[in-house]
């Protein structure tokens, strides 16, 4: 089967690419977040999906991205995200949505709190329409968060006993404004995430192999 313009640009985009060397205030990173029917990534249809793109320690609001997207049905999840199926019906189709995406996207990394799940329900969508996965690394900001701990970033804080988005703008000072929205969580995100960085780079993860690096715990 042969691939799609579209596809086949953002396959290209991954021909010279960050390697684990290089600083991470070269590389162009996406604040992903995504809010869904329900938890299961292969059943449940992404609602919407919000994105901001972070470099060199800055949140870039002209390179962001959002999209509506329509769903056939209301499930439970209203409750968190409040969008109800009248209301998707402004928005766009789920595969125009997730092309837009990969034209935006780029080969950059994506980074997000908890995004592996936002990473599995995306790829069940490409899966569904065109047999295709992401090919982006990412970085899980909860993840990077636990990394720090361990590295004793906060060896003169009270101890660290929550990981939940919540609990990381407490610690950091960020205003939950606008939160269980696509669009409100990755800003959110993205100013957790600078704090961060910062803190990565004092304690020896300013190499974008170590700034990625999965969380293990012994």
């Amino acid at each position: 089967m042969t691939a799609l313009p579209f596809i086949d640009r953002y396959r290209r985009c991954f021909d010279a690419t960050w390697k684990d060397a290089v600083h991470i205030d070269q590389v162009r990173f996406v604040i992903l977040d995504s809010e869904t029917t329900g938890l299961n990534p292969r059943t449940d249809r992404i609602v919407t999906i919000g994105a901001v793109a972070v470099q060199a320690g800055e949140i870039l609001l002209e390179d962001s991205f959002e999209a509506l997207v329509k769903i056939p049905r209301n499930t439970a999840a209203v409750i968190v995200h409040g969008v109800t199926r009248n209301e998707s019906r402004q928005g766009i189709e789920e595969h125009e949505a997730l092309e837009r995406f990969l034209n935006y996207v780029k080969d950059a990394v994506i980074a997000g709190h908890h995004i592996g799940h936002d990473i599995a329900t995306f790829d069940a969508a490409y899966e569904r329409h065109w047999n295709f996965h992401l090919s982006n690394r990412c970085v899980d900001t909860m993840e990077l968060m636990l990394h720090l701990v361990k590295d004793g970033a906060f060896a003169d804080r009270p101890p660290v006993r929550r990981y939940t988005l919540d609990a990381l703008c407490e610690i950091f000072g960020v205003i939950p404004y606008d939160r269980h929205t696509a669009a409100g969580d990755a800003f959110i995100t993205a100013q957790v995430f600078l704090r961060l960085r910062r803190m990565a780079l004092k304690f020896g993860r300013g190499t974008l192999g170590r700034f990625s690096e999965p969380f293990e715990d012994e």
